[in-house]
């Protein structure tokens, strides 16, 4: 497991100031998930893992959701931060 190419894109005052927005929250749960997904990737069967991992995902997902209506440019920043989701292309 690296822990060294986790993402590091709110500085250390951040943290201390915003522990409890949206995007702090988000930050740290894309973290959870990398540090997940490479775990998994040496333990396949590491089955209580991927179920906290879904629920890791599924919570992420309900606060994108939530940013995504209540402030479509701090959404459309925190991805692009994170790179976490693909621009559509139409």
């Amino acid at each position: 497991m690296v822990k060294n190419s986790l993402i590091s894109v709110i500085s250390q005052e951040e943290k201390e100031k915003n522990k409890g927005s949206v995007e702090f929250q988000v930050f740290n749960f894309t973290n959870k998930i990398r540090r997940l997904t490479s775990h998994l990737e040496l333990h396949r069967k590491d089955y209580l893992s991927q179920r906290g991992l879904r629920k890791i995902l599924g919570k992420r997902q309900r606060l994108l959701a939530y940013l995504s209506k209540k402030n479509r440019v701090r959404y459309k920043e925190l991805i692009g931060q994170l790179d976490i989701r693909e621009p559509k292309t139409r």
